[in-house]
């Protein structure tokens, strides 16, 4: 080749060089929108799989939801509340009234017939957190186990059946008027059922019908109660159960007055956060109540939550 041919082809070997280097930067550059068309597309599926997968405390806020109360909401649903007194069979000759007594026998069935239907026992406390706030009461059925006088069978044999299940109740204690001689709990047993979950609520100092006191003594049976009771035990003293279930607007004022939260009657029914909080029913269980009587016996009060502004009639509690 001539210097003269060769002289002719450098220009166009230049506009060669050109046109490769212009298409090896477009192909880097078609590669470059390629990696980041992947980056923005992984970016996009991270964020589209967090909204599609809630974090752990979401899911927990939906499972506390599903069982019936949400935290820091007030809710309204009944809950039914038992009333029972001597946990034993009638003493022999005894003149006592025996709808007071259940057997230790046919309480240990009572507590496994509520059990197997979904039931579970809270306390008084917890369903006042309920229905304020939306404390979550657990899974199932909540149920309120009240005992009413301080016997210590209340201790020796509803505690065994109830600490098995995993539950605890509710102790409606009359300061003076049930000592050990007469079948009432002892300090010790007091605080044997205070250490095993229990709520100590009380019931005044010596269960006077509080419908025919005066004033005076009426103050005396609710506020020296729940101040002698919080200060021998340290625990709070929340509850009051009428005694006789006898009640009225001037004793329900009083009670209020007293600083309780509220207070149980024995008037049948369901308690509901729309009543008012000192005069909520409970059902009585008597000594011939049957597993399956008190199943139907619960199941049937729950259209009951009208509850009368006073109450003097016959009672047990």
């Amino acid at each position: 080749m001539s210097f003269r041919d060769a002289h002719a082809r450098r220009p166009e070997q230049a506009r060669q060089r050109k046109s490769r280097v212009r298409r090896e930067r477009v192909a880097a550059f078609g590669s470059l929108l390629v990696v980041v068309a992947i980056i923005v597309a992984l970016v996009l599926d991270s964020t589209s799989g967090s909204k599609s997968h809630p974090s752990k405390a979401t899911a927990s806020a939906k499972r506390s939801s599903s069982s019936g109360s949400r935290a820091g909401q007030p809710v309204t649903a009944t809950v039914p509340i038992l009333a029972y007194h001597v946990i034993n069979v009638p003493p022999s000759g005894s003149s006592a009234n025996p709808d007071l007594y259940v057997s230790a026998a046919a309480f240990s069935s009572q507590m496994a017939a509520l059990k197997a239907n979904g039931w579970h026992a809270v306390t008084l406390d917890q369903v006042e957190a309920y229905w304020t706030r939306g404390a979550s009461l657990g899974p199932g059925k909540p149920i309120v186990i009240t005992f009413d006088n301080g016997y210590a069978s209340q201790y020796t044999n509803a505690v065994p059946v109830l600490k098995q299940l995993g539950w605890v109740g509710v102790e409606n204690l009359q300061v003076n008027g049930l000592p050990p001689s007469d079948g009432g709990l002892t300090d010790s047993q007091i605080r044997g059922l205070i250490s095993a979950g229990w709520e100590l609520d009380t019931q005044g100092m010596s269960h006077a019908d509080l419908i025919t006191v005066n004033t005076s003594q009426l103050s005396y049976e609710l506020t020296t109660a729940k101040q002698t009771l919080h200060s021998q035990y340290g625990v709070p003293v929340n509850w009051f159960s009428y005694p006789f279930g006898h009640y009225n607007a001037t004793v329900i004022a009083a009670v209020r007055a007293a600083g309780y939260v509220g207070a149980t009657t024995i008037v049948s029914g369901w308690a509901s956060a729309q009543q008012n909080r000192f005069s909520l029913p409970r059902l009585q269980v008597l000594g011939t109540t049957s597993p399956a009587q008190l199943l139907s016996q619960i199941a049937s009060a729950k259209a009951t939550t009208t509850v009368p502004a006073s109450f003097s009639g016959p009672g047990n509690a």
